[in-house]
């Protein structure tokens, strides 16, 4: 089977920032790419932020980019990774008083609060690996992929700890599987105040915004 084209190229544009992916992180995808749009248009100037599970630092590196002032804390558990991040915040030339790198496994080592938290977790269910594609399986990295039997590993605790990482009126936003609103629901609606599901641009529903 032939190597994924993105890896073939060594790179993928992503919101006006190029991302190398000599390290093989997981390939930024079209639907991460969109929300992560709009996101940007709603993070204000000089807001701090954390891109969690950050693989390729694509969603932190797209908003230091774009948006003017801004800082980004990057959380990634892979040294590997945490090594292809700085490789891509160099590739975009971001200077270096604008963000940390944190060795991290969901908030572990995490220190502050922040006004956004963004977040693109493991969350293929292993019950549903049938349906992920074979060059996937073979050449994208599963400790990106796959959130135990129903996905929901990583996104329960993430939610569990997130509102102690956010300042008043922080906002996160985050990716999950269509197939899991209902339970992602369940988990906010008593320990957030506002929440809003969001499709993707498949109209399929990708990410929700959550406020503290």
């Amino acid at each position: 089977m032939d190597l994924p084209e993105d890896y073939k190229k060594g790179f993928k544009d992503f919101l006006r920032v190029k991302i190398d992916l000599s390290r093989r992180p997981l390939i930024p995808r079209d639907e991460t790419e969109y929300w992560v749009s709009v996101a940007i248009k709603e993070i204000k100037e000089g807001a701090e932020c954390l891109d969690l599970f950050a693989g390729s630092g694509c969603i932190g590196i797209s908003i230091l980019k774009n948006v003017r002032n801004s800082f980004c804390d990057f959380g990634e558990k892979e040294d590997l990774f945490l090594e292809q991040i700085k490789i891509n915040l160099d590739l975009n030339n971001i200077d270096k008083e604008r963000y940390n790198l944190i060795k991290t496994n969901v908030f572990l080592n995490i220190k502050k609060k922040y006004d956004y938290i963004l977040a693109n977790p493991p969350y293929v269910a292993e019950d549903r690996i049938d349906e992920v594609g074979e060059d996937v399986k073979m050449f994208e990295p599963s400790i990106a992929l796959y959130g135990g039997r129903d996905g929901m590993e990583y996104i329960k605790i993430f939610l569990e700890e997130a509102i102690n990482y956010l300042k008043d009126n922080g906002i996160i936003y985050l990716e999950f599987d269509p197939e899991q609103k209902d339970s992602i629901e369940e988990i906010i609606k008593n320990k957030y105040s506002r929440f809003n599901f969001l499709k993707d641009q498949f109209n399929k529903y990708r990410f929700v915004k959550i406020e503290k």
